[in-house]
């Protein structure tokens, strides 16, 4: 007898070619078997003895893979940014959450232990090439003696596994007066590790035509379809800096956050081959608006013209593929940790904005309904208050103390609280 099944849902796992009605079968806290169901089969027989301990009835729900979102900030805390993921897990599916720079090789080590272990969730991290992490807004390179390529490295070999690429922020604000020299330290320090450099671009100086000469294949540009750099794309068309990380073999990420989506830039960048990772820089801003979360990303992606397939492609297995993942994560092969997300899948015309107030219409609204780590399902959890220095309006704070409430409400009506009064077991596959 199985633990779990998840019965008659539609299934999406792009890592195992597989979109269609199906049944998932979870043992130990691993797939089992994922067992296809021919299209237009209806619903089981009620006849039938149950297969597992725990049978959920999914007909008319999307099934995937747990999420792989490659850009957040969750060193909550600690960090300007950071958030908990926990909160937000359990109502998006997103069960990977990799940290992309809150910490440095000076807070390494508090990152992992204090944020990522006591996390329901699967964290893993990017340390940041200044060993101040993201503890500011910005500024973390303006005194060069923290970027110690020797010290980074020795910290990040003594975290193994979790460690799984270098990020570094190249705008003006950030570099400060000393333009690439940041960039050619991350670099340095990715290439030691041999791990992929994620870089994050924005206003510049440098710019792109500055950055892309320092990059390798598999190395990551963040923030991919943002309006600032200027030499993104230029004319409704890739600039040819554009084109040459592309050619390279750079991957290209959304990294949605507060201002890093534009549309008519993802648009021409879709025209041109670019098929970029889904990722949303969540963090304690942009958790709030416009980003929100990672099924809100992948509508917007779906709005650009990017099929819903493709789409959980670019939030699974691309992913988790880009950081060498373990080659469970992001997939529902047997043998895989359970993590699953369940969403309710509605089609229309549902608008969604970027962060200029562009608007285009998505064909799908996602909306998360069940999330399974290690085949057991998260627990409503409500988030803290923003902290006194995130600028958030009126309205989003009222949006924000409404859906603690709900969180609160849901948490008192569970219809089996002893579920949840346990702590929570770590998953197998988690670091």
């Amino acid at each position: 007898m199985w633990d779990l099944l998840l019965r008659g849902g539609r299934v999406i796992d792009p890592a195992s070619g597989l979109d269609g009605p199906a049944d998932v079968a979870v043992r130990g806290g691993r797939v089992a078997e994922v067992r296809p169901r021919p299209p237009g089969g209806g619903a089981p027989d009620p006849a039938q003895p149950p297969q597992a301990a725990e049978v959920v009835d999914l007909h008319g729900a999307l099934v995937t893979p747990g999420l792989v979102d490659l850009h957040t900030h969750v060193w909550h805390g600690a960090t300007y940014w950071g958030i908990d993921p926990d909160p937000v897990a359990w109502r998006t599916g997103v069960t990977t959450w990799v940290d992309a720079g809150s910490a440095g090789a000076y807070g390494l080590a508090g990152l992992r232990r204090f944020a990522a272990e006591p996390a329901r969730v699967r964290v893993l991290a990017l340390i940041n090439v200044s060993g101040l992490g993201l503890v500011a807004e910005t500024g973390e390179h303006h005194d060069l003696a923290n970027l110690d390529v020797d010290t980074a490295a020795a910290v990040a070999a003594r975290h193994g596994g979790f460690v799984r690429g270098v990020k570094a922020r190249i705008d003006s604000r950030t570099v400060g007066r000393h333009g690439l020299e940041p960039l050619r330290r991350a670099a340095a320090l990715a290439r030691r590790l041999e791990r992929p450099l994620m870089v994050h671009v924005g206003y510049g100086p440098p710019d792109i035509a500055d950055i892309v000469p320092h990059l390798a294949p598999g190395d990551i540009i963040t923030h991919c379809a943002s309006g600032c750099p200027a030499d993104l794309v230029s004319g409704g068309r890739l600039t040819d800096a554009t084109r040459r990380a592309l050619d390279l073999g750079v991957v290209f990420d959304l990294g949605h956050g507060s201002g890093a989506l534009a549309f008519d830039v993802l648009e021409a960048e879709l025209a041109a081959g670019v098929r970029p990772v889904a990722s949303t820089d969540l963090h304690a801003r942009s958790v709030h608006g416009p980003a929100f979360d990672l099924p809100t990303v992948l509508a917007k992606l779906t709005a650009a013209g990017v099929d819903l397939a493709e789409a959980v492609a670019a939030a699974t297995v691309r992913p988790a593929r880009a950081l060498g993942l373990d080659p469970g994560i992001g997939t529902l092969a047997p043998g895989a940790p359970a993590d699953i997300a369940v969403f309710d899948l509605a089609e229309g015309r549902f608008p969604v904005l970027d962060v200029h107030g562009g608007v285009r219409h998505a064909p799908v609204r996602l909306t998360n309904t069940a999330t399974y780590v290690a085949g057991r399902l998260l627990p409503p959890c409500a988030a803290e208050p923003p902290a006194p220095w995130i600028p958030l309006s009126a309205a989003q704070r009222a949006a924000e103390a409404e859906r603690r409430e709900r969180t609160r409400a849901a948490v008192r009506h569970l219809t089996r609280p002893e579920d949840f009064e346990e702590p929570f077991p770590r998953s197998p596959a988690r670091p």
